[in-house]
């Protein structure tokens, strides 16, 4: 399971860092302009799968998926590189799940 968690984890860093460069090596093609907004998310995504797979609560990594899905949308909103319909309301959905997320994290279990 740490093998599979260092390997998500490894993955989705790479796509949010160089996503034509890991589309060229998997698919043998780079993402367009269009797709590098998805392939960030999907990246984000797969780091939060790699926490989920690690030691610890799972909650942590849908936890850090998330709050930087919300982070990642809003500066795509705020620098006017994305604005679909559906932006803010993703983003609003995203920093509302990040709140009621952090309030289980911090919640005590009931005995």
């Amino acid at each position: 399971m740490k093998l599979a968690a260092i390997g998500e984890t490894a993955t989705g860093l790479a796509l949010l860092v160089a996503p034509s460069v890991v589309a060229s090596l998997l698919l043998g093609e780079a993402f367009d302009d269009v797709a590098l907004p998805v392939v960030r998310v999907a990246g984000i995504a797969l780091i939060g799968l790699g926490i989920a797979c690690s030691p610890g609560p799972p909650l942590v990594g849908m936890l850090v998926y998330s709050a930087a899905v919300a982070v990642y949308l809003a500066g795509l909103g705020i620098a006017g590189d994305a604005t679909g319909a559906l932006l803010w309301p993703a983003v609003i959905l995203h920093v509302l799940l990040t709140a009621l997320l952090m309030r289980a994290a911090t919640q005590r279990p009931r005995r």
